[in-house]
C-alpha cells in the first residue's frame, strides 16, 4: 500500500495509504455522513467529478454486490453502471469482507474500475475542516511520485452532460400512462420506482425537447454539479410549463430545475448535505421525515413568486428541500424518497405523482 497524500486548497494536507486504482486524481472533496451504501453511493452519477470523503471509519467489511444487469437493462444492486465518484477517502479500510451478497471486495473493485481509494485518514478531522471552510478542491497525490500532480476539471464544467443519456431509452413500454423522465445523472432506482408503480417510461437526454412527444407526465431526474449550467434543460421546461399542464415531479437537481423555470435563483451551499438522516418537515404540517441526500446547491425560496411555494423544509438549517405550484400538479423534492441507501420514509411522492397523471 503506497502512501499518499490528500492536499486541500487551503493548503492543510492529511497522509494516508492507497487501497485502490494508484492514479493521483483531483476534484471537489466533499463528505457523506452515512453509515452504510458505498456502493450505492459510488455508482450515484451525482458524485461525478468528486473525492468523496465517509465519516463513518470502517468501511469494505461488507465488499461489494455483483453488477447484475436485469432484463430490462437496469442494474439491480447499484445506482449505475459504473463508478462515478473520482476517489473515495476512508479511515479504516477493511481487507476482509463478509456479506451473503458480496461477489469481490471494494479494493478490487476500485482498481478494476481504475478509481482512486485510499485510507488511514483521519476522516473526522478532514470534516470538520470542511465544515469550517466549506468543500475545497483537492489533490491525492503519491508520495513517491513528487512531480507527478493531477489538476481538476471541474470549476465551469457541465457534469450533466458527462452523465446523461444520450439517446432515448424506453421502459415498461406500452404498460399504460407515459412518464418523461429528464436524465440529468438519474439514479436507478428512481427509474425502479417508476415502473414499479405501473407506467411506461421515456428516458431523454438531459437537453432534448420532448415537448412534442406525447406522455401523460413529466419526471426531472437527480443530477451532478452546478444547476446553473443546465441551460437548456432549464429552457425546455420553461416551453413545457408555459404550454403543457401536465403533472412535473422532481428529486434533488429536479427540484432546483423546475425552481429555475419559475424563475427562482440557486445557490452553494457551504458543505452541502450529503447523508441518510436528514430531517425534513412538510410545509403547512408538523410531519417530519428522515430523508437520504446528496446535493451541494439549494434554492433560493426567497425568489419563488407568488404561485410558488415551499413544500419542504430543512429543519436542521432552513434551506428549502421542495417546491409546489399552488394551482398547478408541478411539485419537488430536493432530497431522494428513493434513497437506496437510506430510509424509504418518503416513497409516497412516487405515489402522490402517479395519483395525478391524467
Amino acid at each position: 500500500m503506497r502512501n499518499v497524500t490528500l492536499t486541500l486548497e487551503d493548503g492543510t494536507a492529511f497522509h494516508g495509504k492507497s487501497f485502490g486504482y494508484e492514479i493521483p486524481v483531483a476534484g471537489e472533496v466533499v463528505f457523506n455522513t452515512a453509515m452504510t451504501g458505498y456502493p450505492e453511493s459510488l455508482t450515484d452519477p451525482s458524485y461525478a467529478g468528486q473525492l468523496m470523503t465517509l465519516t463513518y471509519p470502517l468501511v469494505g467489511n461488507y465488499g461489494v454486490p455483483p453488477l447484475t444487469i436485469e432484463s430490462n437493462g437496469l442494474p439491480t444492486f447499484m445506482e449505475g453502471n459504473k463508478i462515478y465518484a473520482s476517489a473515495i477517502i476512508v479511515f479504516d479500510y477493511s481487507e476482509h469482507y463478509s456479506h451473503w451478497n458480496a461477489h469481490e471486495s471494494l479494493s478490487d473493485w476500485l482498481k478494476r474500475e481504475q478509481v482512486t481509494g485510499i485510507t488511514g485518514i483521519d476522516t473526522r478531522e478532514l470534516t470538520k475542516v470542511l465544515r469550517e471552510h466549506g468543500v475545497m478542491m483537492g489533490k491525492i497525490t503519491f508520495d513517491d511520485e513528487p512531480d507527478n500532480i493531477p489538476q481538476a476539471d471541474y470549476e465551469g464544467v457541465n457534469f450533466v452532460e458527462k452523465v446523461s443519456c444520450k439517446d432515448i431509452i424506453y421502459y415498461n413500454e406500452g404498460a399504460g400512462k407515459k412518464v418523461v423522465l429528464v436524465d440529468c445523472g438519474v439514479k436507478i432506482n428512481i427509474i425502479r420506482c417508476l415502473i414499479d408503480r405501473g407506467v411506461e417510461v421515456i428516458r431523454v437526454p438531459w437537453d432534448y425537447d420532448y415537448t412534442e412527444l406525447s406522455f401523460d407526465g413529466l419526471f426531472l431526474g437527480n443530477g451532478p454539479g452546478n444547476p446553473d449550467l443546465c441551460v437548456e434543460a432549464v429552457n425546455v421546461l420553461k416551453k413545457q410549463l408555459s404550454q403543457n399542464n401536465q403533472p412535473v415531479c422532481g428529486i434533488c437537481m429536479g427540484n432546483q430545475l423546475l425552481a429555475k423555470a419559475a424563475g427562482a435563483s440557486i445557490y452553494k451551499l457551504k458543505y452541502g448535505h450529503r447523508s441518510h438522516n436528514q430531517p425534513v418537515r412538510m410545509v403547512g404540517t408538523e410531519n417530519c421525515y428522515i430523508t437520504s441526500q446528496n446535493h451541494g446547491y439549494a434554492v433560493d425560496a426567497k425568489t419563488l413568486d407568488s404561485d410558488w411555494e415551499e413544500l419542504f423544509i430543512n429543519m436542521n438549517d432552513g434551506s428549502n428541500e421542495g417546491i409546489r405550484h399552488c394551482s398547478k400538479p408541478w411539485f419537488s423534492s430536493q432530497f431522494h424518497p428513493e434513497a437506496c441507501s437510506g430510509p424509504l420514509d418518503t416513497l409516497f411522492i412516487f405515489d402522490r405523482f402517479i395519483d395525478v397523471l391524467k
